[in-house]
């Protein structure tokens, strides 16, 4: 996997170790391999990443934050020290599936397998961790389709992927005995200031901000007030409120000055099919692509006849970078089906169930409230 110097100061987390996949893909395998069991410079660090369909279906994989995202510094792989996480400093992606193209996606078909190489040297905080010998294990979770190898097929249909856990992956240990600035992370500035000077792109984003923070706002007064009922758990199981309430009064209260909101794509990420806006962890500033200043769909509209791919709603992208930032959210899946059918620890760990939790809470007390 190859960086652009301005990404070297990135980190994206994908999280998803905390979270029980309730479906195993059969015959998906991970298989990791390194030059050397030791090295003495991270410039050295290389992975190789071996993903094998032994199924009996061709499978369409989304690429983003998996090992076979060659493009974006998404978090494909979980770093540890003496059991102890590395830092990640990369970029967490929000995706509008109907605006993907073949690109975002690797297909595979039975009996066949896809090899991708990674430097993640400037994407983890090994310096803070020190020398010493580091485990690398593969994100091993997918969202993936075994019924078409067409994107646009994918896409267009109500519930295009499933979340799956892949049969099995390797881990590898590698030595690092010194070297733990690498030359590629060497970077001239620490965060990005680029906002928003195009007056249209700047009121679109004041009012997604708004939004978000009304939708949270609302959210977490109806939790407060009618608890963990029918509609709480649809979206965040059994998950204890106050756990919910902490993440959706974070967004709702948000006051960070220092962080910016961005139209500028200055790390090129935007150029990656179906990306919305992303977030930068070591920074927690947001950017947003084109397809966010695009129509957007009214959050009234979300869930109730409307496509789930079809789905940006403004204040639910921002909302969705929001939790990133500030609750530690990952990106497991999308859409209000698949966002339901996740594990009570997968549904408080992915950034969509806040997102399309908080516009259905909030359409609720607008429906009351009308009614």
């Amino acid at each position: 996997m190859f960086f652009p110097l301005s990404f070297s100061i990135l980190s994206l987390a994908a999280g998803m170790t905390l979270a029980t996949p309730s479906k195993r893909a059969d015959g998906i395998s991970i298989k990791l391999a390194t030059p050397s069991s030791t090295i003495s410079s991270l410039n050295d660090l290389e992975l190789t990443a071996t993903v094998v369909n032994e199924g009996p279906q061709t499978v369409s994989i989304l690429k983003y934050g998996t090992v076979l995202d060659d493009k974006l510094p998404t978090q494909s792989f979980m770093v540890t020290k003496d059991n102890s996480p590395v830092a990640f400093n990369g970029i967490k992606v929000s995706v509008s599936m109907a605006h993907t193209d073949d690109t975002a996606f690797a297909v595979i078909e039975p009996g066949k397998n896809l090899t991708v190489k990674h430097n993640i040297a400037s994407i983890y905080d090994f310096a803070s961790a020190g020398t010493g010998k580091f485990t690398f294990k593969p994100n091993a979770y997918f969202l993936m389709s075994a019924q078409s190898n067409d994107a646009k097929v994918l896409a267009a249909s109500s519930a295009p992927f499933s979340h799956f856990e892949v049969t099995s992956s390797e881990s590898v240990d590698v030595e690092i005995t010194g070297g733990l600035i690498s030359a590629s992370s060497q970077v001239l500035h620490t965060r990005a200031f680029n906002n928003c000077t195009d007056p249209t792109k700047k009121n679109i984003i004041d009012l997604g901000y708004a939004e978000a923070k009304m939708l949270t706002s609302n959210a977490s007064s109806y939790v407060t007030a009618e608890g963990n009922n029918t509609l709480f758990d649809e979206y965040f199981g059994s998950t204890p409120t106050a756990d919910v309430i902490a993440v959706l009064n974070g967004v709702a209260n948000e006051n960070n000055s220092s962080r910016s909101l961005n139209c500028v794509d200055v790390y090129g990420a935007c150029t990656e099919s179906g990306l919305i806006a992303y977030t930068i962890i070591a920074t927690t500033d947001i950017f947003f692509c084109d397809i966010f200043f695009q129509e957007a769909v009214p959050a009234t509209s979300l869930c109730n006849g409307t496509s789930v791919d079809d789905r940006i709603v403004r204040g639910g992208t921002v909302l969705h970078e929001l939790t990133h930032a500030i609750g530690a959210t990952v990106d497991i899946t999308y859409g209000c089906e698949a966002d339901q059918a996740l594990t009570p620890a997968e549904k408080v760990s992915n950034a969509d169930n806040f997102n399309v939790g908080s516009i259905i809470l909030s359409n609720t007390i607008w429906a009351v409230a009308d009614g």
